[in-house]
Formats: C-alpha cells, structure tokens, sequence
C-alpha cells in the first residue's frame, strides 16, 4: 500500500507538472500573438489615435480629459443630476422604465462622442477593450450588488452585422465578461426589426421605432438576473424594448450599463 501510496503521489506531481508547463505556453503563446499584432497594427489611444505602448489602453492626456458620472445621479437611468436634491431625472420623474436601473461610465463629451462613433462605424475594434476595462471599474461595486446570472449585449439587426461585421456592444460585453468572470450570451435576445439609427429621431419616434424590434431566441426562461451592455444611453428606449422582450420571457431583474451618458436634470 505504502508503494501504491508513493506511485499516486509522483502520477499527481507530473500531472501537475504538466499542467504548468501546459499553462506556462499557453500564456506564452497569447503574449507572443500581442507583441506581434502591436507591431503590425500598434494599439492607439480611443480618444486621439496616439500610438500606444503594449500595456497602455488610453495615452495619459485624453485619460486625465475624461469626466467620469458620480453622484449625484438618477437612481433610474444613471444621467449625472445637477441638483442633489433629487434622486431622479426630469425624465425619469414621469416616465416609466422597463428595467431596474442603468449606470454610465462617461459623461457624454465631443471626445467621449467621436471616439464611440469610430468604434461603432469605423471599424476601431481595439477600442472595446479600454471600454470593458472601464465599464468593469467605474461599475464594479454595482456588478457585485446586482450579481447578474449573464451578460447580454444589445443586439443589432444581422443585416447591419454582416454590413459593418461586428456588434459594438458585443464587443464591449465580451471584455466585460472577461474581467468579471461572468459568462455574455450573445444569442438569448435578437433584433427582428431593422431599425433606423436613432440618432435621426427624435423621443416619441425612437420609441415607436424600437417597440417589438427585439425577441427571444428560445421562449426559455434560461436567466432571472441580467446585465444589459450598450454603448450609449439617450432616451432608454432601446434598453426599454429589450427588458419589454426579456420580462415576456420570465428574466426577473434587468439591470444596464452603458459607456455614455448625457447629463440629467
């Protein structure tokens, strides 16, 4: 038994050992792959396009620019508020709103603009992962209240994927999930209508142009917690349409972040 003993001893130890070497090129591998796209396509800064160097997300200027949301803030929609007095928005004070509240990371600014309109229609991909690793800071103690069962970015319509190939809430989502360790389902919740940019319209017809854009894939209630991820917060109205779909379905708490926000009042 004693020589059974040792044998199972020195099968677990070179089981580990090779597990940690098996890690260990793993590791090697993901950071050779980095420095190699940083040399054929350097990572630049989301706000100006600087070059950056490999373990930088933002050049330190634009960084130092950028006007975080604090409080006080609408307990509804997350819109800074310039009296401290209330607890919500004009908006939010008369409007109902389908989810339990929303956060923002920014204040919507010209810079925290351009640089978001570049990921979304001019294919600045790298841009996601400085937007996840501040969506996963500035918004970390509300994650860890709200301890969702799934992240789920707002979808867009297929014919607007294969146009622009890729989602840019998806891509915010997945660096998201990254850094929380919580799983991001990009396929629960779909759009079904081909909306029109909502930046064309104005808040009666952003509602309407939403309203049953968004469905279920499988009518399974698979989640009763989410975290709803998009890039910027207006009206509500897309984030409205999209808890409407997942409140039909059995979600119980629908929770949203977004990257920008305006200011309340």
């Amino acid at each position: 038994m004693e020589g059974r003993k040792i044998i199972l001893k020195k099968n677990t130890d070179e089981k580990f050992k090779t597990e940690n070497i098996g890690e260990r090129l793993r590791k090697i591998k993901v950071n050779l792959t980095e420095n190699i796209l940083d040399i054929i396509c350097p990572k630049t800064c989301p706000m100006c396009d600087k070059i950056l160097s490999s373990h930088e997300n933002i050049c330190t200027a634009c960084h130092s620019k950028l006007v975080y949301i604090h409080e006080p803030k609408c307990k509804k929609c997350g819109k800074e508020l310039r009296d401290e007095t209330k607890e919500y928005c004009a908006d939010c004070s008369v409007n109902k709103h389908f989810f339990k509240c929303n956060v923002a990371v920014f204040e919507y600014s010209h810079m925290v603009s351009r640089s978001l309109y570049k990921f979304k229609y001019h294919n600045r991909r790298t841009y996601a992962k400085f937007y996840g690793e501040a969506m996963a800071k500035h918004c970390a103690y509300d994650i860890e209240m709200w301890n969702p069962d799934v992240i789920i970015p707002v979808p867009i319509h297929y014919k607007k994927r294969i146009k622009r190939g890729y989602n840019q809430a998806a891509l915010i989502a997945r660096e998201l999930g990254k850094r929380t360790n919580i799983f991001v389902d990009e396929k629960y919740l779909y759009r079904v209508v081909n909306t029109k940019p909502m930046k064309e319209l104005n808040k009666t017809t952003r509602k309407k142009n939403v309203e049953k854009a968004f469905k279920i894939y499988k009518n399974v209630v698979k989640y009763n917690k989410i975290i709803l991820v998009d890039d910027i917060y207006t009206t509500g109205s897309t984030l409205d349409a999209c808890a409407k779909a997942l409140l039909a379905a059995g979600v119980k708490e629908i929770y949203c972040i977004c990257m920008s926000v305006g200011y309340g009042i």
